[in-house]
């Protein structure tokens, strides 16, 4: 197997959903015509594209790329709910690793509707009867029912309900990682938000589903990202070796038993998925938790940080809420996480998502993220996670 290397990174504005006049096309352009600039090559180089979104048509990758080109090569649609960027970002690396293509081009969109994601007030426990993620809302509405709220928050509420019984998780301590996130998104000119709110402010704010309060929530979100992906080959004939950072390793996990068996909404929605990616990619790259710099990780909500943080290994099981508490993921602490804003203030796009931590990563580690910089960032890991299942692990490192 071969190195993969991103070279070139670009992504939208996230912005709240009809707030601008473009479509799915017009966002996939500026964001594939930025990576491509930022690598330096032309479109032509591209020899496989593979394109990820939720909420578009069969074929939309085409649509997107032909903005980019009409050169005739294979793009692949790829929709695997809110890990769909990541998933984009792990078929390309395959390509270039297994010496299939030298440089593939990894592109992701989405154009959402208003409104919380998954349905509304009015959604029902037999609405996902037939839905991919039945099992996962089973396991919940057995636990604690079903509420009038949108269900990915109840879902994800009622896992915070279960940590803070559990292991005595406080809900300052859960407003603690949305006053964090927001303070990062100040320095993003990419965040859809760049609002900073105070603990208290966070905790007075409409309760979307208790104990999680609309600012501990990611919004929905339009916006596209895209990476150039390419073979040592490729860096060293173009002399991108400044320019590259290399995909140390990567690993896609799905759900196992152990996400259903106990009966826990904390497993359900990926905490046994996490971990698992995360395990995989230490042991593939012989680095640790201990390695990693800065993280951008998926805080759909405020508890999936928390449960994030211990599925890495950046604390034991349940000190999460105590980890963030006491500063050390933030800048002046051992990791700065989400110096984007993550998903709750940057927005969440969900075919955008994970390439878009990957664009942070590779700005922080080369040096280039202007007032968010992480200083001396050398190693950095990208969490993403999809209801249904999947969790994408991904740890970057600068060539």
């Amino acid at each position: 197997m071969g190195k993969a290397y991103v070279v070139g990174v670009g992504m939208t504005k996230f912005e709240k959903p009809e707030s601008r006049d473009w479509q799915y096309w017009d966002m996939a352009k500026e964001a594939g015509t930025a990576a491509l600039a930022d690598a330096g090559i032309p479109y032509a180089s591209v020899e496989q594209a593979a394109v990820g979104y939720c909420f578009q048509a069969s074929t939309a990758g085409q649509r997107a790329v032909y903005e980019l080109g009409l050169s005739g090569i294979p793009v692949y649609n790829l929709n695997n709910n809110c890990a769909t960027g990541s998933t984009a970002l792990m078929t390309s690396r395959q390509f270039v690793e297994g010496g299939i293509a030298d440089c593939v081009l990894a592109l992701g969109f989405e154009k959402m509707a208003r409104g919380s994601l998954g349905g509304g007030g009015s959604a029902g426990a037999d609405d996902f009867k037939t839905s991919p993620v039945a099992r996962h809302y089973g396991i919940m509405a057995a636990a604690h029912g079903f509420e009038m709220s949108p269900p990915t928050a109840q879902i994800f509420g009622n896992a915070a309900r279960e940590h803070m019984d559990r292991y005595g998780t406080t809900e300052v301590q859960l407003a603690a990682v949305g006053a964090k996130n927001h303070q990062h998104s100040a320095n993003n000119p990419n965040a859809q938000f760049q609002d900073v709110y105070t603990v208290d402010e966070i905790l007075a704010a409409r309760t979307v589903h208790r104990p999680l309060t609309k600012l501990q929530c990611s919004p929905t979100s339009d916006g596209a990202a895209a990476a150039v992906v390419v073979s040592e080959r490729f860096v060293e004939e173009h002399g991108l070796r400044g320019r590259a950072v290399e995909i140390a390793a990567q690993a896609m996990t799905t759900d196992t038993e152990e996400s259903f068996a106990s009966g826990s909404c904390i497993d359900a929605v990926g905490r046994p998925m996490s971990r698992a990616a995360a395990r995989q990619v230490y042991e593939r790259s012989g680095l640790g938790i201990e390695d990693v710099d800065v993280i951008e990780l998926h805080d759909c909500f405020s508890i999936n940080e928390l449960l994030t943080y211990e599925a890495l290994g950046m604390c034991e099981e349940g000190a999460s809420g105590k980890l963030v508490e006491s500063g050390a993921t933030t800048y002046g602490g051992r990791w700065v996480v989400n110096p984007s804003g993550g998903l709750i203030s940057k927005g969440h796009p969900l075919g955008a998502t994970g390439l878009a931590q990957a664009a942070e990563l590779v700005w922080q580690l080369r040096g280039e993220a202007g007032p968010r910089q992480v200083v001396g960032a050398r190693v950095g890991l990208a969490h993403n996670i999809g209801l249904g299942g999947a969790a994408v692990v991904t740890l970057l490192r600068k060539a």
